[in-house]
């Protein structure tokens, strides 16, 4: 049945919007709030669909897996008396000297190879700070206020910072704008590049962590080293001081038999050379330990000049028994095995950086503010603006200019892979050295001992037949030559057992505990 339009329900209207009035120039919202909460609302939906994608990704490139070497199972010059136990924290206190102690303590102080270690790991702590700093957006704020005249009369614009300002010059139409905005930027890390960065920034802190144990274990090495060898001096300078003495008492009982007319002149001149080649070798010795004394003011970082160490009155020469512990324990207790490692890894993560070029990058930006025609409305509601936009950049070709970095990359792995087997490698060989140094060594303290007692013997019957006129004065000289000979050859040989016992337990790895530096260094 046919309904005229009079007879039809009335049709429901849509609410009436408020229209608001603005002057010329005013800039409207295009769209209204409820239309801009669901574009936002879309906005950060599709970004979450992003980062969950970025999130549950792979990141581009090979992990890494420590490159693998036999290992011996125990070492070839170690002795059935050698203890698998690991090096004490504080080796050095094994010699037994406070001094020494003393300046082992002084070498995290003031050794400035240590400083600069030190230096370099804060560098590659502050890279891992920035690289870790790429995974977050970066923020920026804009401001401007613009005046435009347009039309006719003049065109001509003068800028102040920010604010740019066209004066009035009559005719055509001038209006104004304000605009204050946030921006971000933010490049998602799809394929791992970023991840990779860090990854490799921090294997190379990791590595320089282990490079600080290395110049301190270092630094320790050569300071023990040289303080023994200076109190090995001492104990030199003692026995040609008392050779001296016992040589110019014989040099007086053979001038006072030339005057008597009971001897030679030669006997005289003969006990002359004898007092003045020990004083030589008297005069040489202090020249050494004055050169270990000033090595020792530079480890510790103190001038030479204003650093002196008293000689020691009697000799502490004492000898550890090194423990060794077995080969394969070696590699996770030397700190210079360790950065080898580290760099590894790093040269690894670089790989999957450079290979992460080969897809598009992807980045969020956004913007949220405020833009209108008068300043004391700026900040309304109706003024706002808000922007949000996912781009891709990629390259579509550049000469090979990617591939060969790739290339480059695997390449300054193998070459971090080479010197990880030869840091091994040497260190296996410094091992076994010292080793074999300690044992000769320790043999030939046997014989030496055996023969400066003999010497020692020797000269003192020796002197007695001369002095009884049972013997020439040249067998005398032979005698004493024999006997001081053997005294410096034991004080000598004692010392290399002790640098022998301090490089082997430096070459050991000292008391450095590579669980507690990695737990230290930059995660």
């Amino acid at each position: 049945m046919y309904e005229s339009p009079m007879h039809q329900p009335p049709m429901r209207q849509p609410p009436m919007r408020e229209t608001r009035i603005r002057e010329p120039g005013t800039i409207l919202p295009r769209r209204d709030e409820a239309a801009r909460h669901t574009s936002l609302r879309r906005a950060l939906e599709a970004t979450a669909l992003v980062l969950a994608s970025v999130l549950c990704g792979c990141a581009i490139g090979p992990n890494f897996k420590r490159p693998a070497m036999e290992t011996p199972q125990q070492f070839k010059n170690a002795t059935a008396t050698t203890s698998t136990a690991a090096p004490p924290d504080q080796w050095w206190t094994m010699f037994h000297d406070p001094m020494l102690d003393q300046l082992i303590n002084e070498v995290d102080v003031s050794n400035q190879n240590l400083a600069e270690a030190s230096a370099a790991y804060d560098e590659a702590v502050a890279a891992v700070t920035e690289a870790r700093a790429s995974f977050f957006p970066s923020l920026s704020a804009s401001a401007s206020a613009e005046r435009v005249k347009s039309g006719a009369g003049s065109n001509t614009f003068a800028s102040v910072g920010s604010v740019s300002v066209a004066p009035n010059t009559g005719g055509g139409n001038t209006y104004s704008t304000y605009q204050l905005s946030g921006n971000a930027t933010w490049e998602l890390d799809v394929w791992g590049q970023l991840r990779r960065e860090l990854e490799s920034a921090k294997e190379t802190a990791r590595a320089d962590l282990a490079n600080i144990a290395n110049a301190r274990l270092a630094a320790q090495n050569e300071l023990a080293a040289a303080y023994l060898e200076l109190r090995g001096a001492d104990a030199e300078i003692a026995l040609l001081d008392s050779s001296v003495k016992a040589y110019q008492r014989t040099l007086d009982i053979t001038t006072n038999r030339y005057k008597a007319g009971t001897v030679a002149k030669s006997d005289v001149l003969e006990a002359e050379t004898s007092v003045f080649t020990a004083q030589q070798q008297q005069a040489a010795t202090r020249l050494q330990r004055a050169q270990l004394e000033d090595a020792i003011a530079a480890l510790i970082g103190k001038p030479a000049s204003d650093f002196h160490i008293v000689p020691a009155s009697s000799w502490n020469a004492t000898i550890p028994a090194i423990p060794v512990g077995v080969p394969t324990t070696l590699l996770r207790r030397r700190p210079d095995i360790m950065a080898a490692e580290h760099n590894v890894a790093s040269a690894n993560a670089e790989i999957g950086v450079q290979e992460a070029n080969y897809f598009p990058q992807l980045t969020l930006t956004g913007s949220y503010g405020f833009l209108s025609s008068s300043l004391g409305t700026l900040f309304e509601a109706v003024n706002r603006t808000r922007e949000a936009a996912l781009s891709a950049s990629d390259t579509l070709f550049n000469f090979g200019s990617t591939q060969a970095k790739v290339t480059q990359a695997r390449a300054e792995y193998r070459q971090s892979v080479a010197a990880y087997y030869q840091t091994i490698l040497t260190a296996f060989q410094d091992v076994e050295n010292d080793l074999a140094a300690i044992d000769w060594d320790r043999q030939q303290y046997d014989i030496i001992k055996k023969d400066s007692d003999a010497a020692d013997e020797n000269e003192r019957l020796t002197l007695n037949e001369y002095k009884a006129g049972t013997v020439d004065f040249t067998t005398v000289v032979v005698a004493q030559a024999a006997a001081l000979s053997a005294r410096v050859s034991l004080a000598q040989i004692t010392v290399s057992e002790q640098t022998a016992a301090v490089s082997l337990v430096t070459d050991l790895g000292g008391g450095w505990k590579p669980a507690a530096a990695v737990q230290t260094a930059a995660r």
